[in-house]
């Protein structure tokens, strides 16, 4: 058997990539190793001959994991193994199935698994970039009948210069980042950060990377060629039609659902009970014999007639199911403070989307650990999405954070965090529960978000807010819609998330389920968009114009300051000792990280007066006394040759018994005793021990001599 693959080697933005198939996992219907510098990814791609019995959509799984081997590290955890996925990797995988999904035809239902695995980690090569690329290409390799090859990439904006896939370092410094998939003709999907960019900035990154995606899709086909991979595709059957019974469907529903569409009514409730009537009726007109023969269909053709005449309607009269027009906003109102405990609350309502966000602010304690094979670090800024499923009126098991929860949570975290001053002690979590949805809940998430944000004292720079844009097209025709409802986000072709402040966008998600968008649409999606942006942060500005001006009080007060790198080990003490003594006297949670030349500390208490305890006590550490200078001192012990004071919190000195008063005193205690406050001079310093030599005398006047007071008299 032969060890030999069969190999492609191509340049990419600068950097030598390789596609090579036939040597790993070659029972799967395609599978593929790419390689780029020290990163190597597998992907692999399986479907079942056969589709299961009573499904109707794409059952596609999408799974991309980080072996820790990868890094040549060891999972943490007890049981030192790779488990459930991380939110990471789980981001990886949405953005895959986004880009890849829609090119799939309707009509396929047999089960497929893509599983991309990282099997080695180059520290500058960022897989996430690639490994749609992988999946690609092992589609590529396979009988499966996906209508046109994908790919994705990294751009980012450093400077005026745009970057394609760079260097894992230049990310840090860049203006934009966004990872961009498409196939040669299209546009797919769309995600990425931005600081406060211009519409006409992230339009010309979607066109630089597009330029790179149509190289990466031709790769895919040369390595196919090379296999030998036919362009045949594999035949399957998993749906059955009645094209007569579909038009007697159409010409009972479809005038009727027309006239609700272009009706509009803003009550999705009642809107649902209207077009359920019309279906109720086509049933109820059905023959016992006919009902029985084509029951099975009624669902899927009344779905298919309704989407029809829903966007006709549209397209005809430019009026939207709820009757608005289509750049037109539903009806906002917001309240902040709601919860009395929470350090920051607000509930954000939009039509009939509702998130109530709560704002806590921590310390360095409270930070969430990242220990993936690729990204390492800790983070400051967590934001959390919960759907329950009361908001959509269900009621279906909870099991867990679910995907498009980490994923809606990521992309609102996105928008806001850099919004957040710099250097900023605390550690924040929000938290957005959505109470109600239809439509556009990651936006008003964002929406929120900034308010309790804003409501818990943060002095962001400046105020978010977000806006999902849709789309509706016949080829000839097209409308964008502005704070899309999730009917017409089901029934259009585009979801296009945007957020951002005055200035620019901060945030954007968009998914395409069409080919053919071009630029130009684009264009007019990011213009209405932010319209509608300014729109709703103007109403979110008249609920709160500016954040509140100092934090509630419950907020526990976060200080920070830094010492020189050499007292470390004396703040933290032998075993941590006495830094668990600062905080348990002074009350105080006390976090110390050493950072180049300093330490730096942050101290978190309820009020300014235990960490005022604490940054004296601090200070006394870490101040290097000098001969000279003078103390306020209390005393600690007596002993018969003086008196044991402390003149610094954790510096203590002698004051010898022949340093206490210019007299000579018989015992210690005819002046000082325990806990006696006096103020001492630092005298010297003995060479050996370090020990301080301590004198109250020198801060008393002297008393004249005998000789001295004969004189004076005389």
């Amino acid at each position: 058997m032969s060890k030999k693959g069969i190999t492609h080697v191509f340049n990419s933005a600068g950097k030598e990539i390789t596609l090579e198939t036939g040597k790993l996992a070659k029972q799967a219907d395609g599978s593929v190793v790419l390689k780029c510098g020290n990163t190597v990814l597998l992907a692999t791609v399986v479907s079942s001959p056969e589709a299961k019995e009573g499904i109707d959509f794409l059952p596609l799984t999408v799974d991309y994991r980080e072996k820790h081997s990868a890094a040549g590290k060891f999972p943490g955890g007890f049981l030192k193994r790779e488990a459930r996925p991380s939110d990471d990797e789980i981001l990886v995988s949405r953005l895959i199935d986004r880009a890849i999904r829609p090119l799939f035809p309707k009509d396929y239902h047999a089960e497929i698994q893509l599983l991309i695995s990282l099997l080695s980690v180059d520290k500058e090569i960022a897989p996430d970039a690639l490994a749609c690329f992988a999946a690609s290409t092992a589609i590529a390799l396979s009988d499966l009948p996906m209508s046109q090859l994908v790919s994705e990439v990294r751009v980012i904006k450093k400077g005026e210069d745009y970057i394609v896939n760079p260097n894992w370092s230049d990310v840090a410094q860049a203006d934009l980042d966004m990872i961009i998939a498409g196939t040669k003709d299209n546009i797919m999907m769309v995600e990425g950060e931005l600081s406060e960019q211009s519409e006409e900035v992230m339009l010309k990154a979607i066109e630089v990377a597009h330029k790179e995606i149509i190289l990466q899709c031709e790769a895919q086909e040369e390595l196919a060629k090379k296999a030998g991979i036919s362009s045949e595709k594999r035949a399957y059957e998993h749906e059955t039609d009645n094209e007569a019974f579909y038009e007697e469907v159409k010409t009972f529903c479809y005038d009727k659902c027309y006239e609700i569409a272009k009706q509009g009514n803003p009550d999705k409730n009642l809107r649902k009970k209207l077009f359920k009537e019309v279906k109720s009726d086509f049933e109820a007109s059905l023959s016992e014999e006919n009902l029985e023969e084509n029951g099975v269909f009624i669902s899927k053709y009344f779905h298919k007639v309704e989407k029809e005449a829903v966007r006709n309607a549209l397209l005809d009269h430019k009026t939207r199911l709820d009757g608005r027009k289509t750049d037109e906003i539903r009806p906002i109102w917001c309240e902040t403070n709601y919860l009395p405990v929470p350090h920051g609350s607000a509930v954000f309502t939009r039509g009939e989307t509702q998130s109530l966000s709560t704002v806590t602010l921590g310390s360095k304690l409270d930070e969430k650990m990242i220990d993936g094979a690729f990204v390492q670090g800790k983070e400051r800024f967590l934001l959390h999405y919960n759907f329950p499923p009361f908001s959509t009126g269900e009621a279906r098991p909870m099991r867990g954070t679910s995907r498009r929860e980490v994923g809606h949570g990521n992309l609102a975290l996105r928008a806001l965090k850099g919004m957040l001053p710099d250097e900023y002690p605390y550690t924040v979590r929000i938290m957005s529960d959505i109470l109600e949805s239809n439509g556009s809940s990651s936006m008003a998430t964002v929406c929120a978000g900034t308010l309790a944000l804003m409501d818990a004292g943060v002095q962001i720079k400046k105020p978010v807010s977000g806006i999902a844009m849709g789309l509706i097209t016949d080829g000839s025709r097209h409308e964008v819609l502005s704070d899309i409802l999730g009917d017409e986000d089901h029934l259009g072709d585009m979801d296009f998330k945007v957020t951002g402040t005055k200035d620019g966008i901060t945030a954007c998600q968009m998914d395409i389920k069409i080919g053919g968008l071009t630029y130009e649409i684009l264009k007019k999606a990011l213009l209405q968009a932010k319209e509608g942006r300014m729109h709703i942060l103007n109403k979110m500005l008249e609920e709160m114009p500016a954040p509140r001006e100092n934090y509630k009080d419950h907020v526990p007060q976060i200080e920070q300051m830094r010492i020189p790198k050499d007292f470390i080990g004396t703040v933290i003490g032998p075993g941590g000792k006495m830094i668990q003594e600062i905080q348990k006297v002074t009350e105080t949670v006390i976090v110390l990280e050493e950072e180049g030349d300093f330490g730096i500390i942050d101290i978190s208490g309820q009020g300014s007066e235990p960490i005022n305890k604490a940054k004296e006590w601090i200070k006394g550490l870490t101040t290097v006394p000098e001969v000279g200078e003078v103390y306020d001192a209390v005393v600690k012990s007596v002993v018969n040759f003086g008196a044991f004071v402390e003149f610094l919190p954790g510096k203590q000195g002698l004051v010898h018994i022949s340093e206490i008063e210019w007299r000579r005193l018989e015992k210690v205690e005819e002046v000082l005793n325990e806990g006696d406050e006096l103020k001492v001079k630092i005298i010297g310093k003995d060479p050996k021990s370090g020990k301080f030599k301590l004198s109250r005398k020198a801060l008393i006047e002297k008393p004249a001599s005998k000789e001295e007071s004969q004189t004076a008299d005389a």
